[in-house]
């Protein structure tokens, strides 16, 4: 397996030794897979979330009006909803 070399500040050392020393990783090297792995995970969830507004975007059709025009009307529909 390939290795990767960190430098980190103390602080940031003793925060790993602390999540090792309770138990639920190995190592520091199983603390970081785990950090990079739930890092990839986000970034995975936030593409298929931009994907599905995409996706809303373009089934929503096509609006006529301006845009500053249905900009107002929001705006509009929002000052009425807060009385």
């Amino acid at each position: 397996m390939p290795q990767v070399n960190l430098s980190l500040p103390p602080a940031l050392k003793s925060w790993i030794d602390h999540k090792v020393s309770e138990g639920r990783y190995s190592s520091a090297s199983d603390y970081m897979r785990d950090l990079v792995r739930r890092d990839q995970e986000a970034a995975m969830a936030e593409t298929e979330r931009l994907r599905a507004l995409i996706a809303e975007g373009l089934a929503s059709g096509v609006v006529d009006e301006e845009p500053e025009d249905v900009i107002e009307k929001i705006i509009a529909r929002r000052r009425a909803r807060r009385g």
